[in-house]
């Protein structure tokens, strides 16, 4: 495992002076809209003790998430909710690219409030999650042969068709919607701070564009200060965190396909890469057979997830430097098994 540590952290961040450029911390309006649907749930904080030579271990447990299975339910849901306080959606079709859990948030938003979804996969995505993209009313569109193929394929489909892109990821003439959507991400923060017993001295955080990590982060340095040390875990295959930290700028990066699928992302979020240059510590990649080797004890103690779900507790595993038998540590199982 690589660690950077980000000298941006005590420089309070670049130089940033557009407010839509960081992440919001207004988790009022999140909490109250998400409150109102139907399946709405607080997912529970597990403690473990002594799992990677750590003291204490505080896992968000979000595989069940108002019945999607991922933190993303907090994500584009709480968008189209918020856009329908004032606006009929019954004639309103959203789309998106997706590599796993966010076009789920999509589709069931849109069902939720009437309205339709296309949903853009790229065939490195498992042709399994189409089938249940559409079960939750998508239409499903496969294009590109990544990520970003399939986000420029929904993009010019958005532009054609008079769609409403709903993407998680931000750059500088797209901010006002994944601002928004990293709002949503912040009801699980504030829920762990709720839950914790007492602050972490430690947080890890996942990132493919960052978004979760990004909002994660702003909210528990508002709550928290200084005190946590905050750590981002890439994978090593798709370092676009870890390296737009070290050059000091966004970084699209190349690599093999990881089996950390719903992190493997080669280009940062801008909002992302912008409030984590301000609230992380640390940016940590971990490689495919690392995590691989710690998912069976995760499965061991009840917290069975995917490659991308289990990565930050993957690291723990493996033991990082300043983490020992007196640290309290939190950290995220974003997902379920997929």
């Amino acid at each position: 495992m690589n660690i950077l540590s980000n000298p941006f952290r005590h420089q309070n961040g670049f130089e940033v002076k557009n407010a839509d450029l960081l992440p919001s911390i207004d988790v009022a309006t999140p909490r109250s809209l998400l409150s109102r649907c139907p399946v709405a749930n607080v997912t529970p904080l597990v403690e473990l003790n002594g799992f990677g030579n750590s003291g204490s271990v505080f896992i968000k447990d979000e595989r069940a998430r108002m019945g999607v299975g991922s933190f993303k339910a907090l994500g584009a849901a709480y968008v189209i909710a918020h856009a329908a306080q004032n606006d009929d959606q019954s004639s309103k079709t959203y789309v998106t690219a997706s590599a796993g859990n966010h076009g789920i948030s999509v589709a069931a938003g849109a069902r939720a409030f009437g309205a339709k979804s296309v949903v853009y996969l790229s065939h490195q995505v498992p042709k399994g999650f189409g089938a249940r993209l559409e079960a939750h009313g998508a239409t499903v569109v496969w294009a590109g042969e990544d990520y970003a193929e399939s986000l420029e394929a929904a993009e010019k489909a958005a532009q054609e068709n008079g769609w409403s892109l709903l993407s998680d990821t931000s750059w500088e003439s797209y901010l006002e919607i994944p601002r928004r959507l990293m709002e949503g991400y912040l009801v699980a923060a504030a829920e762990a701070v709720d839950q914790m017993p007492a602050p972490p001295t430690h947080i890890l955080l996942q990132a493919g564009v960052g978004g979760l990590a990004c909002a994660a982060a702003a909210y528990f340095r508002h709550i928290w200060g200084d005190g946590p040390e905050i750590i981002v875990v890439e994978p090593d295959a798709a370092p676009a965190l870890y390296e737009s930290i070290k050059e000091g700028r966004l970084i699209t990066t190349d690599g093999p396909v990881s089996i950390m699928g719903r992190l493997d992302c080669k280009t940062p979020s801008l909002i992302a890469l912008n409030g984590l240059a301000r609230d992380a510590d640390a940016f940590l990649l971990i490689s495919d057979k690392d995590v691989e080797a710690a998912l069976p004890a995760l499965k061991e103690h009840g917290l069975e997830t995917s490659a991308s779900g289990g990565a930050p507790l993957a690291a723990l595993y493996h033991g990082i430097s300043g983490i020992d038998g007196q640290s309290r540590v939190l950290c995220f199982v974003s997902e379920q098994v997929a």
